[in-house]
């Protein structure tokens, strides 16, 4: 049995994180000891590993959620997981379109900066004004 000292460590997750899963659901209840500590198991391990890895891969809260279900039923058809994760696939690149769009933007901007006076800064410029950029990037950062 492992502390949620331990847990957070073999995981690389934080412990508030970890208390926040358990509030939400995703993580079940630990078993406590008399002192009432929290006590996880491998199986907790494990899921809190699934949760993690699926968070550095970008996947919603929502769609983790989705996934931990289909993993619980390992008899399901996996074509319900795959759409899951093609639509990650599909957010992520389009993400990648939008930061590469930005990337244009941010280098011509660099590029056109003269480096006189902050009066004639063209970095400044731009980003008083949107409709001097070349490139659409409204939802990057935002």
């Amino acid at each position: 049995m492992l502390t949620i000292g331990t847990l957070s460590k073999k995981t690389g997750t934080k412990v508030q994180t970890i208390r926040y899963y358990e509030q939400i659901g995703l993580m079940p209840e630990p078993g406590r000891t008399e002192g009432g500590q929290r006590r996880y198991d491998n199986a907790q391990l494990d899921r809190l590993s699934f949760i993690r890895h699926s968070r550095q891969l970008g996947f919603s809260l929502d769609a983790i959620r989705e996934l931990l279900d289909l993993s619980d039923h390992p008899n399901r058809p996996c074509d319900e997981a795959d759409a899951i994760a093609r639509r990650q696939l599909k957010q992520v690149e389009q993400r990648m379109d939008r930061l590469k769009a930005l990337r244009t933007e941010l280098k011509r901007m660099v590029h056109e900066c003269s480096g006189g006076r902050t009066g004639d800064c063209k970095v400044l410029e731009v980003l008083r004004d949107h409709s001097e950029c070349l490139t659409e990037h409204e939802e990057i950062g935002a």
